[in-house]
């Protein structure tokens, strides 16, 4: 495989896919409908660079030159997204942990082999290939970068003479400096790849080249270094010099299909390497489903902005369908997972990968069996409508366990009242002021383990020694002009679903939460459930705003055992 550009064709190329552009835009203005995929809806040059020169207001260099320098060439477009919507640094530095983590072969181990190759690669990109920008700013440098060192370099540093192969069309002629690289293999891209780089202002500046041609020193010198079909007569040389030949056919006729070729290959080898787990993500892919490993999903929306919403996926795994192995006396049980969530349209949004591995004593291992993992993954949507796909690996028992199921990302207005997900948790508490907004199960300044339910359209099951533990954020509550203040009340029942009496009924009212400004109300209620009877049960919040006189009242069942 080899890459060579024609530039004339690529301008074309572009100019089209500006029309197309310039068309889709002009129909959606006509269009009074909203758009059905919001994350498809266009943004100007000027909204782009603000949003851009907000983000790099809000983070420190360290952060700037992370994303900008330390990753630029492995680093995904959905990273990059979730990247820059991070709010704290705490969070941005779980991300860079997780982010070497998931590229880590070896996980088991304290050394990150892959990260510590990338930074040895940096390095060498900036020592042997700086030309005038740093070295890793250059062609060679982000391909040996990306790709490694290649096994064979075919080096020309003077350029000179040269006897073109056949399959460049014969003949003599001088060039320029070049290299040729070339790959045994790529991964998701093939065998024998060859990249061509070319010095054309002879300053030690070689850039990545799909076109024979560049090389050329003579190419713009009338009747010199012919290839030998021009000599023939057969061609001629203003058919290289636009790009419309790249070089020798036996047919006599250019060769369109190896153009398209070869600008499909650019963008591979520009693209980030593939993901961590493979297998995973061809099961998320694949359209047969099984269901060796079972496994119970939750998604819960919170509203971040007016366009965007956290969907916080809490994936559930029983410790009884895990297989553990004795190390060093410890019994041992690890799962793969690994996410896509895709529009209507098939666009992947976001991806998600981890390791899960649990650690149990050997003679504490028959009582861990009958709990689960769970595992928890915060993820920043616009609203839409999206399928969410999700694949779970049991390592040790090669057992593999998918999912499917479409979401719809609600849309949180600025003059409605809504509030988020009503979340029961097993598991309520305030984080220190250093964790807010990061770590596992965390919104806001609480961690909110959501409950589980066995199975889908189940209610969520808990002991009567358990706390049923409450959360939910109310949105656009209207405010008093004068005192900027909210005037609600909130109404708290629970109700036993088989004889439909109340067991509970309380009502709060915003002064007595303590809601001094805004139109924003996080409710955080815990309550003990040894006084209820066993039983299925129907907790109701009902919210009415005395102001805006709306009134909104999500529910949620439940089972006391």
């Amino acid at each position: 495989m080899r890459y060579f550009p024609s530039r004339p064709f690529v301008g074309v190329l572009l100019a089209g896919v500006f029309l197309l552009g310039s068309f889709a835009l002009a129909q959606d203005s006509k269009s009074t409908e909203p758009a059905k995929d919001p994350l498809s809806r266009p943004v100007s040059k000027k909204e782009a660079k603000q949003r851009e020169k907000n983000w790099r207001k809000e983070v420190s260099k360290t952060y700037q030159k992370w994303l900008d320098e330390d990753v630029r060439y492995i680093i995904t477009p959905e990273e990059e997204q979730a990247f820059k919507q991070l709010s704290n640094d705490e969070e941005r530095d779980q991300f860079i942990e997780q982010f070497w983590l998931r590229r880590d072969p070896t996980p088991d181990t304290p050394e990150n082999e892959y990260k510590e190759e990338y930074y040895r690669r940096i390095a060498y990109a900036n020592e042997h290939f700086a030309a005038g920008i740093p070295g890793w700013k250059t062609d060679r440098g982000r391909i040996y970068i990306i790709w490694g060192k290649p096994d064979e370099i075919d080096s020309h540093p003077s350029g000179g003479t040269y006897n073109r192969p056949m399959s460049e069309g014969g003949g003599t002629t001088s060039t320029y400096p070049f290299e040729d690289w070339r790959y045994r293999y790529l991964p998701g891209i093939g065998n024998n790849v060859i990249l061509e780089f070319v010095d054309t202002c002879m300053c030690g500046d070689y850039h990545l080249t799909m076109n024979p041609n560049e090389k050329d020193a003579l190419l713009y010198t009338p009747n010199a270094g012919l290839t030998q079909s021009e000599e023939m007569g057969l061609s001629s040389k203003a058919d290289r010099i636009t790009g419309s030949q790249y070089g020798f056919n036996p047919d006599g006729l250019s060769n369109q299909s190896t153009e398209f070729d070869n600008l499909e290959l650019m963008a591979k080898i520009n693209a980030p390497p593939p993901i961590k787990f493979r297998d995973l993500e061809e099961a998320v892919t694949h359209k047969i489903r099984y269901n060796l490993l079972p496994f119970e999903v939750r998604a819960d929306f919170v509203k971040v902005t007016s366009d965007t919403v956290l969907v916080p996926v809490t994936i559930q795994v029983k410790n009884k369908d895990i297989t553990f192995v004795n190390k060093d006396g410890v019994q041992r049980g690890s799962v793969n997972i690994f996410g896509r969530v895709t529009t209507i349209t098939g666009r992947v949004a976001q991806t998600f990968e981890d390791t899960v591995g649990i650690d149990v004593p050997a003679e504490l291992l028959p009582k861990e069996v009958e709990n689960a993992s769970v595992y928890w993954k915060a993820l920043p949507l616009r609203p839409g409508l999206y399928k969410l796909d999700i694949a779970v690996k049991d390592v040790n028992g090669d057992r593999t366990g998918t999912w499917t199921q479409a979401i719809k990302v609600p849309e949180f207005s600025d003059d409605k009242l809504s509030s988020s997900s009503l979340i029961l948790a097993d598991l309520m508490e305030k984080v220190a002021a250093k964790n807010i907004g990061a770590g596992n199960f965390v919104i806001g300044d609480t961690k909110v383990r959501p409950r589980v339910p066995d199975a889908s359209n189940k209610p969520v099951v808990f002991k009567r020694a358990q706390r049923l533990n409450l959360w939910m954020q109310v949105y656009n509550l209207g405010t008093d002009h004068k005192t900027n203040k909210p005037d609600a009340t909130v109404e708290y029942d629970i109700v036993n679903a088989q004889t439909n009496k109340s067991v509970l009924h309380t009502v709060e009212t915003t002064e007595q939460m303590g809601n001094k400004v805004g139109g924003q109300l996080t409710l955080e209620k815990s309550l003990a459930l040894a006084s209820l009877d066993p039983g299925l049960y129907r907790i109701t919040v009902k919210v009415n705003d005395n102001i805006s006189k709306q009134a909104i009242d999500p529910s949620a069942s439940f089972q006391v055992e």
